[in-house]
């Protein structure tokens, strides 16, 4: 929740739907948590086939390096694997691992973040026009003008 003189505005399921065009119906993405390398190797090894090495992980996480080789790698060529992938609310997954992101920031200690960046600086653009910026020049932001 965003607090303004104006009011508050909060970023909903709606914004990522139109955002990012993820799925808003399917089933819930959820899991337990996993603690060890093992756990997450055998998890890994059932959903994608291939596992990351430990240099890839960190406790419970895993890099989003590795997520990026493996979908430069992997090939839906299976009906079964896409049905598989599109059975899940993506969007509502999203907007918890976004709202969870914001809430980290929070801290004193913090000093990155992560998440659907995207996300949030979209709609920071398309919901609170009063904070885009506004060139006397519009020839400096080419892309933004288009």
């Amino acid at each position: 929740m965003f607090h303004f003189l104006v009011g508050e505005c909060a970023v909903t399921l709606e914004d990522v739907a139109l955002i990012l065009g993820l799925p808003t119906n399917g089933l819930p993405v959820t899991g337990p948590t996993l603690s060890s390398y093992e756990a997450l190797e055998a998890e890994c090894l059932d959903q994608f086939g291939v596992a990351p090495m430990k240099a890839n992980c960190r406790g419970s996480f895993i890099k989003l390096v590795w997520f990026r080789a493996l979908k430069n790698r992997l090939v839906l060529v299976d009906e079964v694997q896409i049905q598989r992938i599109i059975q899940f609310s993506w969007e509502s997954a999203c907007l918890a691992h976004l709202y969870r992101s914001l809430c980290r920031t929070t801290c004193v200690d913090c000093k990155e973040i992560d998440g659907p960046l995207t996300l949030s600086l979209t709609w920071a653009w398309i919901r609170l026009p009063f904070i885009a910026l506004i060139p006397s020049n519009p020839q400096i932001f080419p892309i933004a003008n288009r």
